[in-house]
């Protein structure tokens, strides 16, 4: 299925998870939040959230600096 990743379409298989989402970015699991079609998923329901094609992903990262 394909799913939009930070602007990038991205194919993920059926069934991937945000956690499938995150490995397939290459993105650290700590210091990143990540909302689906606009809403925050907590850290400790990323194995639960399973997502649809067509979703909007948006990883964060966490910048430290001022």
């Amino acid at each position: 299925m394909n799913v939009l990743i930070n602007g990038v379409d991205r194919e993920l298989a059926d069934g991937a998870t945000v956690a499938d989402a995150v490995r397939a970015c290459d993105a650290p699991r700590s210091g990143v939040a990540v909302a689906v079609d606009g809403v925050v998923v907590p850290r400790a329901r990323w194995d639960e959230v399973v997502l649809r094609p067509a979703d909007t992903v948006e990883l964060l990262t966490a910048v430290q600096g001022g």
